[in-house]
């Protein structure tokens, strides 16, 4: 039974909140867990639910970032990483599930020939793009507006709307000349702004994560691959968020659209675990081999002291062996695509658009349909959005960040669960209408 969330007191966690911001830049680990309406400590959580430190229990749609697929503790990667734990976490020597696990990978990614394991999706990224180009001899990086790949320099540049604006301090203007902002879900303006330039590669997220889950045309994944073959330039896929939610070979599998380079996180690592990966067409991946290219500087350089290591690979296994199956897909898309419809018509009095594909919705308050970053923020209504995730997470449905409410669909999630969601956003329509 759910409880009515506003008459429950979270002390314990404003207690805590007060500690913290004597230690933590803004009080946090990580500016987007900020909840200025309602500090929140969480201190464990199972299958669907969290519950904080003052014993309040909330429905769970940000899973993790998104990373806890099968939802909280899901048994089979415990058990894994429990008994991996008694073995030894980390070695710092090649070990057999790092090779399960590279064969895993590619066998489950279409553009897999050859991976190598990173501690983040921001790694992947920087390697990825080190990669592409130290293969193809080019500087020039082309990455879509609205783009989110971790805090990677190179990448951090037209993330949040203006895209105009940087996306954050401490990154020099030079480091930015070498990348190119480009229009999503726009063929035609992708090609006006990279012709005539030398390009390495494009990044593209084949659906946009922190710009709001806006899934690309397919028409546009295939331009821009046809775009890069003409080019000659590399077509690297950030599936950090997509890759093994959507289906097991991820996005690249349902649009039937092949990168050069592939970016991978989260579920890569079993889920509870720091995780990344890239991989690619083995002859591109090749400039990483130190067999072929003895000197450091006829290589690309990888490194990581953890990467790979033996608790990440064998949780990250025994969870794409799982996902190999298909299994849990149906269910995925029937809740997301329930979700998605039951959103839509409580919330249209106020006019809310509901984007997203597969398990990823996204709420949106603005006048327009979002198809990418600009669409999605020059008309949307900031203060409607924050009464709007403070009345669900006082009704006890938690996510973050409250300026974009995101929501991950796992397969702990049930349809009673995507009703009451959909009942408290009915709730909030109705108190907004009043």
């Amino acid at each position: 039974m759910f409880l009515n969330m506003e008459h429950r007191s979270n002390f314990m966690d404003s207690k805590i909140f007060s500690k913290a911001v004597n230690y933590l830049p803004g009080g946090v680990s990580y500016a987007i867990r900020y909840i200025e309406f309602s500090p929140i400590y969480v201190e464990r959580a199972e299958g669907a639910f969290v519950w904080d430190v003052s014993g309040n229990r909330y429905l769970d749609f940000w899973m993790g970032h998104g990373a806890l697929l099968m939802g909280h503790g899901y048994r089979p990667v415990v058990e894994a990483a429990v008994e991996q734990i008694r073995l030894g976490a980390h070695f710092g020597y090649s070990h057999p599930w790092e090779v399960m696990w590279a064969k895993q990978v590619c066998k489950m990614v279409p553009s897999a020939g050859l991976v190598r394991p990173t501690n983040s999706g921001t790694e992947a990224n920087m390697y990825a793009v080190r990669t592409a180009r130290g293969f193809t001899g080019r500087k020039l990086v082309g990455k879509m507006e609205g783009g989110w790949h971790g805090g990677y320099d190179d990448l951090t540049v037209g993330v949040s709307y203006p895209v105009d604006k940087p996306s954050s301090l401490g990154i020099p203007e030079e480091t930015l000349a070498n990348t190119i902002l480009l229009p999503f879900n726009d063929l035609e303006g992708v090609e006006k702004r990279v012709r005539g330039r030398e390009l390495a590669a494009i990044v593209v997220e084949p659906v946009l994560g922190a710009g709001g889950f806006i899934p690309a045309e397919p028409d546009f994944l295939k331009g821009l691959r046809e775009l890069c073959d003409s080019l000659g330039c590399l077509l690297i896929f950030d599936e950090v968020i997509t890759g093994f939610r959507l289906s097991p070979g991820g996005a690249q599998q349902l649009y039937n659209v092949i990168p050069d380079i592939t970016v991978l996180g989260k579920a890569v690592g079993g889920g509870p675990f720091p995780a990344g990966a890239f991989c690619g067409k083995k002859d591109v991946m090749e400039v990483l081999d130190q067999r072929s290219r003895p000197r450091p500087y006829e290589r690309v350089l990888h490194s990581g002291t953890y990467s790979g290591n033996p608790l990440t690979t064998r949780c990250g296994y025994v969870l794409m062996k799982e996902l190999e199956k298909g299994e849990v897909y149906p269910t995925l898309n029937r809740l997301g695509e329930r979700a998605r419809k039951m959103l839509e018509e409580a919330l249209e009095p106020l006019g809310a658009y509901i984007t997203g594909i597969g398990s990823l919705v996204c709420i949106h308050f603005t006048k327009e349909k979002p198809v990418d970053i600009h669409t999605a923020n020059r008309t949307k209504d900031v203060k409607l959005t924050l009464k709007f995730s403070e009345h669900l997470i006082r009704h006890g449905i938690l996510f973050v960040p409250p300026y974009n409410p995101h929501l991950f669909i796992s397969a702990a999630h049930s349809a009673e669960d995507v009703d009451r969601l959909a009942e408290v956003a009915h709730s909030f329509a109705k108190s907004e209408g009043k």
